[in-house]
């Protein structure tokens, strides 16, 4: 498998326009390749050629995108890190017309990163924002990502459980406020405002269990024979005798 990277100077090599049988090569067999077991062993390689080819073709960026969206690892934190220093290295060198075609899916993404329980996830997301590159890209789109990003982000500053992921939150929090002051803070407003919606729906559903479940026990006691009746059942009648 390795192997297959070692004249990585092939894809430099290639003329452009890219031929048909390149980008075939590209999105069916090095997406793919992504989904693999054993990718640590060769992912800094990998990652490299896909970046080639964007360099070559940013009309590519779309559907390489889309192509790791699709292979995302789910259950692997050392693969979910691998594709988000993956898509930094890609984000690097996309130019701002290709980001806008992408950029609704893949900060739905990073959105789901940021909000990982697994530290590393969280953190390697949260490092996006250290790239002025990137932030020249998100503060181009601010108006699109910022509501998009706002909620995980809001949740995760209040109930995280690393102190370390907080901090960055809080700073992440702070540039996309200085961003667009104004939409961070009605996004803040109608944050809170379905918070108390979802706490009011909370506590009146509580309250329903509540009264069913005095409800069932009254039926149960009263579905319960009485004692005393049984008692003067059970006494002789001394007329009889």
């Amino acid at each position: 498998m390795f192997n297959l990277f070692s004249p990585l100077s092939i894809i430099n090599g290639f003329a452009l326009p890219l031929k048909a049988e390149h980008k075939q090569f590209l999105l069916k067999v090095l997406i793919p390749m992504h989904s693999a077991k054993g990718l640590a062993l060769f992912h800094a390689q990998l990652a490299y050629c896909v970046v080639q080819f964007l360099e070559k073709d940013m009309a590519l960026t779309e559907p390489v995108i889309r192509g790791l969206m699709k292979f995302w690892p789910k259950i692997c934190s050392q693969k979910e890190v691998m594709f988000l220093g993956e898509i930094e290295e890609i984000l690097d060198v996309i130019e701002p017309t290709q980001f806008k075609k992408i950029q609704d899916p893949l900060f739905k993404q990073i959105a789901k990163c940021v909000s990982s329980s697994h530290f590393q996830i969280a953190e390697r997301a949260l490092y996006f924002w250290n790239n002025e590159y990137i932030l020249g890209l998100i503060e181009e789109n601010i108006d699109t990502i910022l509501p998009i990003m706002f909620g995980n982000l809001y949740k995760i500053s209040k109930e995280h459980w690393n102190p370390t992921i907080v901090a960055l939150v809080y700073n992440v929090l702070k540039t996309l406020m200085e961003m667009n002051g104004k939409l961070f803070d009605e996004l803040t407003s109608t944050y809170k405002e379905e918070r108390q919606r979802e706490k009011k729906k909370e506590l009146e559903r509580e309250e329903l269990w509540k009264k069913l479940e005095e409800l069932r026990l009254t039926r149960t006691l009263s579905n319960q024979p009485s004692n005393t009746s049984s008692s003067l059942t059970n006494i002789p009648n001394d007329s009889a005798k």
